[in-house]
């Protein structure tokens, strides 16, 4: 079993920055892909940002040129610098995690709890 935390939510005014971070933790596991998805009242959970173990990083159209998403392998740990916060950026931001378990060779996705951000003068 892995455990998916993340932390960093809360509410800022528009024009503001956060910065999001979410770890992994467990045992006898491996991490490729690790990413961030949003879910506002009403709509869909959508794809913010991810992140591959190359760094390879690709971002949802409304966050280009304003989130960043960054990775320490070493932590298990991701993180997303959110910049130029607007209203439609309010939501519940996830993270996920695409395991790989050593003992069983299955992969696996988890989903953390969920942070609260909302953007909002």
């Amino acid at each position: 079993q892995v455990q998916v935390v993340e932390s960093g939510g809360g509410l800022v005014q528009p024009g503001g920055s956060l910065r999001l971070s979410c770890a992994a933790s467990g045992s006898s596991f491996v991490i490729n892909d690790m990413g961030w998805y949003r879910q506002a009242p009403g709509k869909q959970r959508e794809l913010v940002a991810t992140i591959t173990r190359a760094d390879w990083t690709n971002y949802g159209d409304s966050v280009k040129g304003r989130f960043t998403i960054s990775r320490d392998n070493a932590k298990n740990t991701i993180y997303l610098q959110m910049t130029s916060l607007k209203p439609e950026d309010t939501g519940v931001y996830y993270c996920n995690v695409a395991v790989l378990h050593l003992s069983s060779r299955t992969r696996v996705n988890y989903w953390g709890q969920g942070t609260q951000v909302t953007v909002s003068s």
